[in-house]
């Protein structure tokens, strides 16, 4: 039998002492309180714990990715199939919640400036549900394969306009039916609004159908505009009264009523604004020009969404726009000329919303109200789109929103439902774009000046 050394029989028992006195210590554990628990349990340093812990486990179950691939080439022979599959729409994500989505209609979207990920979604109210909160507004994530929301926030009014504060990674901006502007905070454990504006006549009082952030890092106002005719810019650390409020009035008689808004990029001064009545309209909040500038006629219905040319390269297109309406069309506009420059006609339904694509200088997105989402690339066609798709369940699609690199479409439903499309190879730039679009819009100007014997168009600002 070995000899166990003096040194080493010394250091097992203390192991073995060490090893009572932890057992014992885990023994004398007092069992918490009910009163105890329920303290910890609602502990903002628990909740706060407990809110992010949860986030990170749910990513984690979520994710479905295949430990077990084989890196030798084999698994290659199954996927041939889906080469050349870039050149159409494909479905990657669909986002529904069957609590905060059932029965509410998508109202508006927007992408994160901070987190390209992120996508909020706005819902009108649930009829068949009426002690929920009348407004939502969901934060959904497409970095992870998660199906619920990474955020919930709701209000008392149903949320017809919804952004990201640019400059201001932590809060969401509602503009509500009711004519209120409400602010969420992500950093709050509250899912209701942390601020809030007055329901007075001194703000808006009618659907504020737009917001919008604009300025830069250190001087920014949300910019709010209503179908009352009303614009208002706020400072976001208050909303208990606005900065400055203009009333938006067409040769100072004829109040607009806004439906929809876009500032051309990097500018905080002009923007654009469709019209209830259909009339389209270039507008200033300061300088001389201030209010209502010039009206542009052309739509036969209300104006139902705006998008300002985004793209940035060789030739400057920043005085175009685009629209869409009732009448079933999308038009292409530039502010140097107050009639359409051209009119897209290959819907069927309302158009209800439009966007210019942030990277493709021809590129624009548009939905109708047979569920159809159309890329028009107008460098191949500006007869027919160049690539459409319906989403399933023939609902009407109210919004459409480019992610910030131009890779996906994001569009909303009138059954609450959010999908978004992988553009692929659709959207992809080429150095000679720009130069092919001026040539495009030459064509367009020359044909239609065909009929009003007018001059060629010109491109620069």
């Amino acid at each position: 039998m070995a000899q166990v050394k003096p040194g080493l029989e010394s250091e097992q028992q203390d192991d073995e002492d060490s090893r009572e006195t932890k057992e014992g210590c885990f023994g004398a554990l007092r069992e918490l309180t009910e009163e105890e628990r329920q303290q910890i349990l609602h502990s903002s340093e628990f909740q706060s714990f407990f809110d992010c812990s949860i986030r990170v486990v749910e990513r984690a179950l979520a994710e479905d990715g295949d430990i077990f691939f084989d890196y030798s080439g084999r698994d290659l022979e199954d996927k041939e199939g889906d080469l050349g599959s870039g050149s159409r729409l494909a479905l990657c994500r669909l986002f529904y919640d069957e609590h905060w989505s059932k029965h509410r209609v998508i109202t508006c979207l927007d992408w994160s400036p901070q987190y390209p990920e992120l996508l909020v979604a706005s819902y009108n109210n649930n009829e068949d549900a009426p002690h929920e909160p009348d407004g939502v507004a969901l934060v959904w994530n497409i970095k992870f394969k998660k199906a619920t929301p990474e955020y919930i926030f709701h209000c008392q009014s149903p949320v017809v306009s919804v952004g990201f504060a640019r400059f201001h990674p932590n809060l969401v901006v509602g503009g509500t039916y009711s004519g209120q502007i409400v602010l969420w905070d992500n950093r709050s454990h509250r899912r209701t609004p942390v601020q809030r504006t007055p329901l007075s006549a001194a703000a808006h009082t009618h659907p504020v159908y737009c917001v919008n952030v604009v300025g830069t890092q250190n001087a920014n106002n949300l910019i709010t505009v209503s179908t009352d005719g009303r614009m208002c810019s706020w400072s976001l650390d208050m909303l208990s009264q606005p900065q400055e409020t203009m009333e938006l009035v067409y040769n100072k008689s004829k109040p607009v009523a806004v439906t929809c808004m876009a500032f051309p990029t990097g500018d905080v001064n002009n923007y654009v604004v469709g019209s209830e009545e259909g009339t389209v309209y270039t507008a200033s909040r300061h300088g001389s020009k201030a209010g209502i500038c010039e009206m542009f006629e052309g739509h036969q219905g209300p104006a139902t969404g705006i998008s300002c040319h985004g793209a940035v390269g060789t030739v400057d297109f920043s005085h175009l726009f685009i629209t869409s309406s009732f009448d079933w069309t999308v038009k292409l506009w530039s502010t140097k000329h107050n009639k359409p420059l051209y009119s897209f006609e290959d819907n069927a339904d309302y158009v209800y919303d439009v966007m210019w694509s942030p990277v493709h200088p021809a590129m624009f997105a548009a939905v109708d109200g047979m569920g159809r989402l159309d890329l028009w690339n107008l460098n191949n066609d500006t007869e027919v789109p160049t690539a459409s798709v319906t989403v399933e369940g023939a609902s009407a699609l109210n919004r459409v929103r480019w992610s910030s690199a131009g890779k996906e479409v994001a569009v909303g439903d009138s059954e609450g439902r959010v999908w978004i499309y992988d553009t692929g190879e659709l959207s992809a730039t080429h150095a000679d774009d720009w130069g092919r679009f001026a040539r495009t819009l030459m064509e367009i100007r020359a044909n239609q000046a065909d009929g009003e014997e007018e001059g060629p168009m010109e491109l620069a600002p």
